[in-house]
């Protein structure tokens, strides 16, 4: 019998190695998952359509492409909209249950008070995933259950490169909404990246990285609106050899926005995705990167 309540087919999460790993990247698309168990359903309040507003939707099928390039990769099947492993384990709401949280539970985060917590209250648009509240129990199992076994897997995989290569290089992928406040209509990036400013890791992936996506034709900016989630928070630390950088990329690029499908966009997308990861991850990057990732 599988040990993932609401998963005993389908496991939760994915790690996908190549036959042979020969880079330091790992790229994690924590927020794609798109099987939504029944049990769940039944708890929703909202359709099988409106569910999936907080999707990072098939981010994963830009990224699943680096195991050919020797990298590693790893992917969130369930939905973000059930857990997000992009959040602190204690980041609960409340306000969902109806009787009490354990005591490692601390005061409400911003996230948490926008909805967005590590078992989330709403999904985009502010929408409510529940018409009523939860047992707190429901809250233990899917963090006993899901997001410790991922996080285990997530920190032992870059334990594991770390000790072949000196350091290990975590590449965190989202996507994100097509129109962000702060920016002028016709100032409106592609993609954002995201090293808390420079703290998750070393300056010169960040600056590579951007070049790569700029020579891709993409506008490319920085931490404004989207340093870095708890992800790449927690386990970007170059001083320890564990580089992180959050990648956000709109949505406008790929996907039709009633729909949430895939528009003509996606196969360019793609393919320029390919390009920048293999570029990334092998030597032609590492020759620039390699010294100064291993230096930190």
């Amino acid at each position: 019998m599988s040990i993932y309540r609401d998963f005993p087919h389908t496991p939760p999460f994915t790690l996908l190695e190549p036959a042979q790993i020969c880079t330091p990247f790992l790229f994690n698309s924590p927020h794609a998952g798109r099987h939504y168990p029944q049990a769940f359903m039944d708890m929703s309040c909202l359709d099988a359509q409106n569910i999936r507003l907080s999707e990072d939707r098939y981010v994963d099928l830009l990224f699943d492409c680096v195991t050919e390039f020797g990298a590693t990769f790893m992917r969130a099947d369930f939905p973000r909209a059930y857990l997000d492993v992009n959040r602190e384990a204690h980041e609960l709401d409340p306000d969902m249950f109806y009787d009490s949280l354990p005591a490692f539970v601390s005061y409400p985060t911003a996230r948490v008070q926008s909805g967005l917590g590590c078992v989330p209250r709403n999904v985009a648009q502010n929408r409510p995933i529940y018409e009523q509240k939860l047992p707190a129990q429901e809250a233990v199992e899917r963090i006993s259950s899901i997001y410790h076994p991922y996080h285990a897997q997530l920190k032992q995989t870059l334990r594991d490169i770390r000790g072949h290569y000196g350091y290990a290089v975590l590449i965190d992928c989202h996507s994100m909404p097509g129109q962000l406040s702060g920016y002028c209509a016709d100032e409106q990036p592609d993609i954002i990246l995201g090293d808390l400013y420079g703290r998750t890791c070393a300056p010169a992936l960040t600056h590579y990285a951007t070049l790569l996506l700029t020579e891709l034709g993409y506008r490319v900016g920085h931490n404004q609106p989207y340093a870095g989630g708890y992800i790449t928070t927690h386990y970007g630390r170059p001083a320890e050899g564990f580089h992180a950088l959050q990648i956000e990329i709109s949505r406008t690029l790929y996907l039709d926005p009633q729909t949430l499908e895939r528009t003509a966009g996606f196969e360019a997308l793609q393919k320029a995705m390919r390009y920048f990861a293999q570029k990334l991850v092998t030597l032609s990057g590492q020759v620039f990167l390699g010294e100064h990732l291993a230096a930190e």
